[in-house]
């Protein structure tokens, strides 16, 4: 006789599916990236750095909050250049 407990767990891989339709997981990796321009990647971050992203993350998980913060990075790359530019307009103006 089986177990209550043993109909909920399955040996089985989780169905993939794109749209209705199922898929293999090349396909529903493509999907992913087509639809949210996301990438897997693999990286090497020191311990500290996810012990710290871990911390902040609570529900949202903490590769969002990586995320979220190389494009602040970006940004500020972005806004230092574009005021980088400015000062050096208006200097050879004054």
């Amino acid at each position: 006789m089986k177990s209550a407990n043993s109909s909920l767990i399955s040996d089985k891989a989780p169905r993939l599916r794109v749209g209705m339709k199922d898929a293999t997981r090349e396909q529903f990796a493509a999907a992913v990236t087509e639809r949210l321009g996301k990438q897997r990647v693999s990286i090497m971050l020191d311990a500290s750095v996810i012990a710290f992203f871990k911390a902040k993350a609570g529900e949202r998980g903490y590769q969002t909050l990586i995320n979220q913060a190389l494009h602040r990075s970006m940004q500020g790359e972005q806004i230092e250049a574009t005021l980088r530019r400015v000062i050096r307009e208006e200097m050879a103006h004054g």
